[in-house]
């Protein structure tokens, strides 16, 4: 591991990160989970992971329709605010994706909203998949839910600025040796803040590859949270559904 600190770790942590995206719809959320629901028809014994799963909005909304879930993510602060609505068939964990967590313990492993391909090596987004896999039973099931990376590109605002509970965030993005790098520069109480975000700017035969080594099979690639097939050209979304 890295000895500086990566920039998940500090930026996920940060007020200023929840504060950014305060307003994104969990409509489109609902729908997305709905329909993978409709799709990998769980039994109502089954065990979900949601793996990285921030401050837990599809693990509350996948538990409050009867699920057995458990979610995990590395922001330490996002673990305690999803904490609070912990019960029975509902926790949070602080964990790193690239260790195992509970092996063969998982009959869905969910990894969503874009939350793959942070890492500066390509060894490390195919040990987080080894330890995805390690985590399901055997013939479990994984989704990744990653961006279309050509569409994003070929529609990536280079600058933007946003108001957001009165800070004005000043947001640049850009291409940069296979990520996408968006920086989010802005002022709060007299200081000066600037993070970074970096995604590696993954395409479906990166996936592939990745897959092969983690030995995980492909089951269907949809390209939108209504779960249309994937079209490289037009698709919004590379989901993928993996069996182990």
């Amino acid at each position: 591991m890295a000895q500086q600190e990566e920039w998940f770790s500090t930026w996920f942590d940060s007020p200023y990160y929840h504060i950014l995206y305060s307003n994104r719809d969990d409509r489109d959320a609902r729908l997305f989970m709905d329909n993978l629901l409709a799709y990998l028809h769980p039994k109502p014994q089954y065990k979900i992971l949601d793996l990285a799963c921030g401050k837990g909005r599809h693990s509350l909304y996948l538990n409050q329709l009867g699920y057995d879930v458990t979610g995990i993510d590395l922001s330490e602060k996002s673990i305690a605010y999803a904490r609070q609505y912990e019960n029975e068939r509902l926790s949070f964990d602080v964990h790193d994706m690239r260790e195992v967590y509970k092996p063969e313990t998982f009959d869905f492993v969910l990894n969503l909203f874009t939350s793959f391909g942070y890492f500066e090596t390509e060894t490390e987004n195919v040990v987080a998949l080894r330890a995805a896999a390690a985590n399901l039973k055997h013939g479990g099931k994984l989704v990744i839910d990653f961006m279309n990376t050509d569409r994003t590109i070929e529609r990536l605002v280079s600058r933007e600025q946003k108001e957001v509970q009165g800070i004005l965030f000043d947001i640049g993005r850009k291409v940069e040796n296979d990520f996408i790098v968006k920086t989010i520069r802005f002022k709060d109480k007299g200081r000066n803040y600037c993070f970074e975000e970096r995604v590696r700017a993954l395409r479906q035969e990166n996936f592939m590859e990745y897959f092969r080594i983690a030995q995980l099979r492909e089951v269907e690639i949809f390209g939108d949270y209504k779960l249309h097939a994937f079209d490289p050209g037009k698709s919004e979304r590379i989901i993928f559904v993996l069996k182990k």
